[in-house]
C-alpha cells in the first residue's frame, strides 16, 4: 500500500465505519463513530433527527471547524446510510475484511470509504486555512425527504452556508480519478391510473375495460423523443417502470389498470413542465396522473472550482478527470441550492453489489486528493 505518514490511515477509518450496520435510514452507531473521528480534529459536531414516519425520523450530522473570521468555508458532503446488503456475500457485509489489495464491506465505495478519506484529508489542514465542514446524512439511499434538505435548512438557520461543496459519491468508472460530476439530470416519477367498470368478459358492453386506454397512452409516451441532449447533458429518457392490473380472474374485465413512469431529464426541461405535458396526454386518454419530482437538472459550469478539482486529481493520479453529468441522482441536487457543488470519489464498479470492495491504495490516494482540493478551495479568491 502507498502509505502517507502525514495523514491518518483512511483504511482503518473506513473499516470502523463499515463495521456499523447502517442500512438506510442510518442512525446511532455509525454517526457516533464518525463524530468520534471528527471531534479530536477540532470539529464541533451537531447530530440531529428530522421528520416523522413513514420517511423519518432521519439522523443527520453537521460538523464544523471554524477558521479565522472572514475566511472561506469549504464543505465535504455525503451519506452514511447504505442499501441493504442482500444475500450471497463471501464475508459478512458489516464485518470489514481485507483480502489481497481490497477492503470488502457494504459501503466501502458508496460511500463510507470517501467519508473516511475526507476525515484523513482534514487532519493535517491547519485551522488558519479556513472553515471546513462535514454535511452527512443518514438518508440518501432512501426517500431523502429529511436528510440533506434538513441539513441545508439548518445551515441557513445558523448562518453557516459554505462557499463551495464537494460530494464524495463514487464517480470514477474505470480507475480512480477518471470522472467527476459537475451536474446531474433531473428525475420525476409519474403514476398513471386508468379507471373503468368491472364486468364479465362475455358482456363487454356492460363493462368498461381500462387496459386499452392505458396501453394507448403508454404507446404515445414511448414514441416521444424528449430531446437529443444538450451541451453538457445526454438525452433525456422516459421509461415505463411498472405496469399492473392485478386481475386474478380469466373471465373478468378489470376496473382499474396502473402504470408508472420514470423520466430522467436534462437542462432543456423542468420537472413541472414534464409533469404538465404527461398529465395533459393522460387526460386525453381518460387516465389520471400523479407525480413526484425528485430533483431538477443542475450544472456547475466549468470554472475555478472544477479546475482546482481536476488539478488535484491530475497531481495525485496522473490523469485529468472527465467532467460529466451522467448517471443517476444524488444529494448534490439539493446542495446546489447553497453553493457550487462538484462530486468526486471512488470507482463505482461494485457499489450496490454483493461483495462491495474498494482498493485500499485508492483510499490513501483519495485522501490526498481531498486534502489538495480543500486547501485550494480555501485559498481561492472570493
Amino acid at each position: 500500500m502507498i502509505l502517507d505518514d502525514t495523514l491518518p490511515d483512511p483504511v482503518l477509518l473506513t473499516e470502523r465505519l463499515i463495521a456499523c450496520d447502517s442500512v438506510t435510514p442510518a442512525t446511532g452507531a455509525v454517526f457516533a463513530e464518525l463524530a468520534g473521528q471528527l471531534a479530536p480534529l477540532g470539529f464541533a459536531v451537531h447530530r440531529f433527527t428530522a421528520g416523522e414516519a413513514p420517511d423519518g425520523p432521519v439522523e443527520n450530522l453537521v460538523a464544523v471547524r471554524e477558521g479565522p473570521a472572514g475566511s472561506r468555508h469549504f464543505a465535504f458532503a455525503g451519506h452514511l446510510d447504505v442499501v441493504p446488503p442482500g444475500e450471497g456475500w463471501t464475508s459478512a457485509p458489516f464485518a470489514p475484511e481485507r483480502r489481497g489489495d481490497l477492503l470488502y464491506g457494504r459501503g466501502a465505495v458508496d460511500m463510507k470509504g470517501a467519508i473516511a478519506a475526507m476525515v484523513a484529508a482534514v487532519a493535517t489542514i491547519p485551522v488558519e486555512a479556513g472553515t471546513i465542514s462535514f454535511l452527512i446524512t443518514g438518508d440518501e439511499e432512501g426517500p431523502a425527504r429529511f436528510g440533506t434538505v434538513e441539513i441545508i435548512a439548518h445551515l441557513r438557520k445558523v448562518g453557516h452556508v459554505p462557499d463551495v461543496c464537494l460530494v464524495g459519491e463514487p464517480t470514477s468508472v474505470h480507475r480512480l480519478g477518471d470522472m467527476a460530476k459537475i451536474g446531474r439530470r433531473g428525475s420525476v416519477n409519474i403514476w398513471l391510473t386508468a379507471r373503468g367498470a368491472q364486468g364479465h368478459v362475455a358482456y363487454p358492453h356492460l363493462a368498461d375495460n381500462p387496459i386499452p386506454r392505458l396501453i394507448a397512452l403508454l404507446a404515445e409516451l414511448d414514441a416521444i423523443e424528449l430531446d437529443r441532449g444538450s451541451e453538457w447533458f445526454q438525452p433525456s429518457n422516459l421509461e415505463v417502470t411498472d405496469l399492473g392490473v392485478g386481475n386474478p380472474a380469466t373471465n373478468v374485465i378489470p376496473a382499474e389498470a396502473r402504470a408508472r413512469l420514470s423520466i430522467r431529464f436534462n437542462d432543456l426541461h423542468t420537472g413541472p413542465d414534464l409533469v404538465a405535458r404527461v398529465t395533459a396526454m393522460a387526460r386525453r386518454h381518460g387516465v389520471e396522473a400523479s407525480a413526484v419530482i425528485s430533483g431538477e437538472a443542475f450544472l456547475t459550469l466549468p470554472g475555478a472550482f472544477s479546475t482546482l478539482v481536476s488539478d488535484a486529481v491530475l497531481t495525485e493520479t496522473g490523469i485529468t478527470p472527465e467532467l460529466s453529468t451522467s448517471g443517476g441522482t444524488s444529494d448534490a441536487r439539493f446542495l446546489r441550492a447553497l453553493c457550487p457543488v462538484i462530486e468526486f470519489g471512488l470507482s463505482n464498479a461494485t457499489m450496490h453489489k454483493k461483495d462491495e470492495a474498494v482498493a485500499m491504495d485508492d483510499l490513501v490516494v483519495l485522501a490526498r486528493i481531498y486534502r489538495r482540493i480543500a486547501l485550494a478551495a480555501l485559498a481561492q479568491a472570493a
